[in-house]
């Protein structure tokens, strides 16, 4: 049985994800690194508040088969794109250099479509930097999924999410664009994880693209 690492685990993505970990019978525990508490419980789910600036003092700490990498934030959430840069990159690059060194064998993080590190976007240069980062790191697999707009209950009012679900509700979806750019729920991107996460897939790297994560949903 396996030991998974989780974090961003208090977002639309990570909370489920949790839960469908502690559901796999795979798993005989979940550890998770947050920097706040998750509002429940389980036999087999380890919790560990955590302040990612201080990384040294805990990263002994960091052992596990497999990472799951679900945080992210946005500017508005931020604050500053100095704060954003914070979550989006440097906390998730230093814990993937720790689990690493730790010898955790897999990674599985929540990227962005069109992460690339020479975008002229913000956003996507930060997920792509972060991407390239992580390929450097000793993982025996490093595997991205590249979700459209992840849908999910948020405590924030994101309004610009909910206008782009609305005009998506209002199009074709069996038109081959639109059914490819869909949106998908934090609970169906993190089953598809999961469901990734039991399959014995070699050590090639691996990317997910937009529909290509919903076909997982059907393993």
């Amino acid at each position: 049985m396996k030991t998974a690492i989780v974090i961003g685990a208090t977002g639309v993505t990570g909370r489920p994800l949790v839960k469908e970990l502690l559901a796999d019978d795979n798993y005989s525990s979940v550890k998770v690194f947050s920097r706040r508490a998750l509002d429940f419980e389980h036999d087999n789910l380890v919790v560990r508040i955590v302040d990612f600036d201080q990384l040294e003092q805990w990263q002994d700490d960091i052992v596990g088969d497999e990472l799951f990498s679900a945080m992210g934030t946005t500017l508005k959430q931020a604050g500053s794109k100095a704060a954003q840069y914070k979550i989006d990159y440097t906390y998730q690059a230093g814990f993937f250099e720790a689990a690493a060194k730790n010898h955790v064998r897999r990674l599985l993080l929540v990227s962005s479509p069109g992460a690339n590190s020479k975008s002229p976007v913000f956003y996507t240069r930060t997920k792509g930097k972060l991407e390239e980062f992580a390929t450097r790191q000793v993982f025996e697999q490093r595997v991205f999924f590249r979700p459209s707009l992840i849908l999910g209950d948020r405590p924030d009012n994101r309004v610009g999410e909910k206008l782009a679900q609305s005009a998506f509700r209002l199009l074709p979806m069996n038109l081959p664009l639109i059914k490819r750019y869909r949106p998908i729920r934090g609970e169906q991107l993190a089953r598809a994880m999961v469901n990734f996460a039991q399959q014995d897939t070699g050590s090639a790297d691996k990317i997910f693209e937009f529909d290509e994560i919903f076909n997982l949903l059907e393993q």
